[in-house]
């Protein structure tokens, strides 16, 4: 819970003072041995804590998610497999799984979404990289725009969306090959531009290198950037800016 649910639990008597003050003493995280939750992260930060899947151990998995599910009654996870997802499905039965994104949620019905942001793609072969900063965006509360397959090969395309992108309050530019989506983004809008380098691309891209470098050395104004086919981490930056702009 939110501390200011917390609160307004307190308010309306729907939790005692003592019940309040014992969540709030709990220890900020949870021991599992293997694993210290971080139960507390929404209380500090606003967003709860996700879990990435990749390389976790099945029973590890498996008690990750029941906790975090337990004290959320919501859970995200990314970089999940099909095997994870069908072991977590026995359990879970309401769980989601999106095999493009590979994100695994139990998502509370009835979310409000908040604001607006746009995730775009310089290619087709990038939406994998970008569906994990949408879907991450939006299962922190955001509406996502989704402008996808509108790189500079061929200009007109993006520009047909121009005034789509220019009324969010920041945008996510997605793109491997040479990563030059980011800066054209950013020569058009007044709003900050979150790069996400990936690793699509031939010989001489070395698995986003190309579009990283591309993207750090851009001379458009306020473009920041993620590492290489990190779309958690472009959807987290962009919830944080979004929210700031109401």
């Amino acid at each position: 819970m939110e501390l200011q649910e917390i609160l307004k639990k307190v308010q309306a008597g729907e939790m005692s003072a003592q019940d309040a003050e014992g969540y709030l003493r709990r220890k900020p995280f949870e021991d599992l041995g293997y694993a210290k939750l971080d139960t507390h992260r929404k209380v500090r930060s606003g967003f709860p804590e996700v879990i990435f899947c990749s390389g976790k151990a099945d029973e590890h998995l498996l008690k990750i998610t029941g906790k975090l599910y337990e004290e959320e009654g919501e859970v995200f996870g990314t970089r999940a497999s099909r095997h994870q997802y069908e072991l977590l499905k026995e359990k879970y039965p309401q769980i989601q799984y999106d095999e493009i994104s590979h994100i695994i949620k139990i998502e509370k019905e009835g979310k409000e979404k908040k604001g607006k942001i746009a995730v775009c793609t310089a290619g087709t072969a990038d939406i994998p990289v970008a569906e994990e900063a949408a879907q991450t965006a939006e299962y922190f509360g955001n509406y996502v725009e989704r402008i996808y397959d509108v790189g500079v090969s061929g200009l007109h395309r993006l520009l047909s969306k121009l005034d789509v992108i220019q009324s969010v309050n920041c945008v996510v530019a997605v793109a491997g090959m040479e990563g030059a989506l980011a800066s054209v983004i950013g020569g058009l809008v007044d709003k900050p531009v979150i790069a996400v380098p990936t690793s699509v691309g031939y010989g001489a891209n070395m698995k986003g290198l190309s579009a990283l470098l591309t993207m750090i050395n851009s001379c458009a104004n306020g473009i920041a950037v993620v590492n290489i086919d990190n779309g958690y981490g472009a959807g987290y930056i962009a919830a944080q800016i979004n929210r700031l702009g109401g």
